[in-house]
């Protein structure tokens, strides 16, 4: 999945919904060194969706305290957490055992539900294999009323030498939907993620 080449505006509006902010990791040239994530090691994968979908959340802006409508968070990637399958292949491949950690952030719905519980997002979570089946899930959870709105965040994790760890999260929403929830003049520019 090479997250540059997605006009993430168009997926949206190809499935009827609707960006309503944007996010992504790296931003600019100051994004140099990832954030921690507390609880997860070893592999930018959590760490990057978390970003990305922090950065898009801010962009939405509904306020201190205030809470989302019912929002579900869908996590893409084509290859998931490749940093975090090799780690443990080595831990195994070399006689020694994975860390408890490693094993918890194996899966990818682990950084989704991290997610939901910081931001109090109460929709389904769901993790799917590529953008395209991210955008239509997004659709169908949104279509069939199991949430107002949806978080999706894009990871893509350096697969060779010379690639680079890239997240992206747009909040959708159907295109007919009116958000209560002001957004931030100036958001980030779609195009760019």
């Amino acid at each position: 999945m090479n997250l540059s080449h997605l006009d993430l505006p168009r997926e949206a509006a190809d499935l009827g919904l609707r960006v309503l902010a944007a996010g992504r990791w790296p931003e600019s040239a100051a994004d140099v060194v990832l954030p921690v994530l507390p609880g997860f090691t070893g592999s930018s994968f959590s760490p990057l969706a978390a970003e990305a979908a922090g950065r898009c959340l801010d962009a939405y802006g509904p306020g201190p305290g205030a809470q989302l409508p019912v929002t579900a968070v869908v996590v893409a990637s084509a290859l998931g957490d490749v940093a975090g399958a090799v780690r443990v292949a080595e831990a195994v491949d070399g006689g020694g055992r994975p860390g408890p950690l490693l094993f918890f952030q194996a899966v990818p719905n682990a950084v989704a539900g991290h997610l939901a519980a910081r931001r109090g997002l109460t929709g389904p979570v769901v993790c799917v294999g590529g953008a395209r089946s991210g955008f239509e899930v997004a659709e169908v959870l949104l279509a069939d009323g199991d949430a107002e709105l949806a978080l999706l965040v894009l990871v893509e994790q350096a697969a060779g030498p010379g690639g680079a760890d890239r997240a992206a999260a747009v909040l959708l929403a159907p295109q007919e939907h009116c958000p209560t929830h002001r957004q931030l003049e100036g958001a980030r520019p779609w195009a760019q993620l």
